[in-house]
């Protein structure tokens, strides 16, 4: 297992996507070990093997997600970032603390020319951050002692991929360096309760940082802040275009104040999390019937380790061994070497009989998915489709109230086959994909006027309505030759957690390769296992995110 964490270490760090030799030299592992490696985590679905190269599946994002849901904090104070972001039109984070680092949460991140780059589950050092001060208040003298020692071992931060390395000062340069000055900001986060980050990641990057703290617990004097254990970090980031770090402070601190307040006031009335179905339950099944299935290339004890940390979740925060050993089937004895070895690479603490993750699990392969787009969940499943049926498919999301645009596509290898570019936009109505979508709307809008691309189109708005009940009753749409004569297209909807109809997805094939009855038989059952699967893909990667088309 150890060997097995130190290459999705390495995948990660690699932004996701890697050579099979490229992980051989970054590991220091032998070839054949890699291939085993990924051989397992491509059976569990984390990884996928295209040619020489190894890329991280969405469903690798389950461990974070376990994690994250163990946490809660995602869940309560998600939607209070994202609204003040909206509010002061700036990125805003969440972190927690990672021994002598910060690891972020939630990034609610501005869309611009000179945006952050940061993502959930990126590792930063405290001492080069706003939210690290604050963490640093709670550390004692063994926390200080690490942190020094790791400054004295890595002193370019090489260790930490997501910020650019420190250069080393030249010989008999004065002045400190980014983070010489970290204990005395500590000790003036303590006393002033909120800390900056002036530049000190790279020049032009300032944040502001206060600290949300814990419900107080039923103890005399236990209600003050300093009494309180800190939950989390908010931080307000923005460029020295639009704030220097002074003025970050002096125009936006009360404003962090106000919703520092509104999170703390969340977390006290929030209900204690119910125990919700352990995710993992009889996999330990699985993991021994693909050992029997691929033999030696099966890495046993690694499967058996990442279904440990699925076991964890919302109401599963903290667990005994027999209540891990029970949600994932696995025998007592291989639980416990499975928590002894998570707990040895720093992803598991204890405490008495209980066992919680760390947020050291977000660096399993979360930080690349977790700016995953619906286009790159669904291209593979669209090569699958269209390499089994010979006829290319399509992803497509609606824009505005009339038309589709394509995001992602898969083309048949044939001489006549249908041509239609990613970024595409066609009118919705004379569209499969287009009333599939439409048809996922309560009540959509329709233009009195439609125009109509080809003598078969629809252009009457009664009947096109009428068209779309069909379509939302019977879950596809099939069009025949009214966008363009010959054209025969069949779709069906891509929905979201909750629901909601986020994309469709279809086949396109000319019209004397096979009838509309045969495009029912035939290609709509494999195009509805193709749109389960995006699901099941975006639901994973989306579950603490909103996942983007593009």
């Amino acid at each position: 297992m150890i060997r097995g964490i130190a290459v999705l270490r390495r995948l990660t760090e690699a932004n996701g996507t890697c050579s099979l030799s490229a992980l051989e030299r970054s590991s220091g592992l032998a070839r054949s070990t890699v291939d085993r490696i990924t051989a397992t985590l491509a059976r569990m679905g984390y990884v996928r093997l295209e040619h020489r190269d190894v890329l991280v599946a969405p469903r690798l994002a389950e461990l974070g997600n376990a994690y994250l849901a163990a946490l809660r904090l995602p869940r309560l104070l998600d939607g209070h970032a994202d609204a003040l972001a909206d509010e002061l039109d700036e990125s805003v984070s969440l972190a927690v603390p990672d021994q002598d680092g910060i690891r972020f949460i939630h990034q609610a991140t501005r869309r611009r020319a000179m945006s952050l780059s940061f993502r959930i589950g990126d590792l930063l050092p405290a001492e080069r951050t706003a939210p690290g001060p604050l963490f640093a208040t709670e550390w004692d003298e063994a926390d200080w002692a690490r942190w020094r020692a790791r400054r004295a071992a890595d002193p370019e931060d090489r260790g930490f991929p997501a910020v650019p390395a420190r250069s080393r000062p030249p010989a008999g340069a004065t002045g400190d360096a980014p983070g010489d000055d970290f204990e005395e900001r500590a000790a003036t986060a303590a006393r002033d309760g909120w800390a900056l980050d002036d530049q000190l990641i790279e020049p032009g990057l300032v944040a502001l940082s206060m600290p949300v703290r814990e419900p107080a617990p039923d103890a005399p004097g236990s209600g003050t802040a300093a009494a309180r254990r800190i939950a989390c970090v908010v931080s307000i980031v923005s460029h020295t275009r639009r704030h220097t770090a002074e003025d970050l402070r002096e125009s936006l601190l009360p404003r962090l104040r106000t919703a520092v307040a509104a999170m703390e006031r969340e977390l006290a009335a929030a209900p204690p999390a119910a125990p919700s179905p352990a995710p993992a339950s009889g996999l330990a099944r699985w993991t021994g019937a693909s050992k029997q299935e691929l033999g030696r290339e099966f890495v046993e004890s690694l499967a058996r380790g990442l279904t440990v940390i699925t076991a964890f979740g919302e109401g599963r925060a903290e667990l005994t061994l027999s209540e891990v050993a029970e949600a994932t089937g696995l025998a007592r004895a291989t639980a416990r070497r499975a928590l002894i070895t998570l707990r040895h690479l720093g992803c598991v603490t204890a405490q008495g009989r209980g066992f919680r993750l760390t947020p050291r699990v977000l660096g399993l392969g979360f930080p690349p998915l977790s700016r995953t787009t619906l286009a790159e969940i669904a291209e593979p499943h669209l090569t699958a489709l269209s390499q089994y049926l010979h006829e290319s498919s399509s992803l497509a999301v609606l824009t505005g109230d009339d038309d589709i645009q394509y995001v992602a596509r898969a083309s048949a290898g044939r001489v006549l086959s249908v041509h239609v570019s990613v970024g595409t936009r066609l009118p919705a109505h004379p569209t499969a994909l287009g009333r599939v979508l439409l048809a996922g709307r309560p009540d959509p809008r329709l233009p009195a006027v439609l125009p109509a691309p080809t003598g078969r189109t629809v252009t009457d708005p009664d009947r096109l309505r009428v068209i779309l009940d069909g379509v939302r009753r019977q879950g596809y749409a099939l069009v025949d030759g009214e966008l363009e004569e010959g054209l025969r297209s069949v779709a069906v909807p891509v929905r979201e957690r909750d629901g909601r109809v986020v994309a469709a997805v279809n086949v396109a094939l000319h019209s004397g390769r096979r009838t509309a009855e045969a495009c029912e038989t035939e290609i709509l059952p494999r195009l509805r296992e193709t749109a389960a699967r995006i699901e099941a893909d975006l639901h994973v990667a989306g579950r603490f995110r909103r996942v983007p088309s593009v």
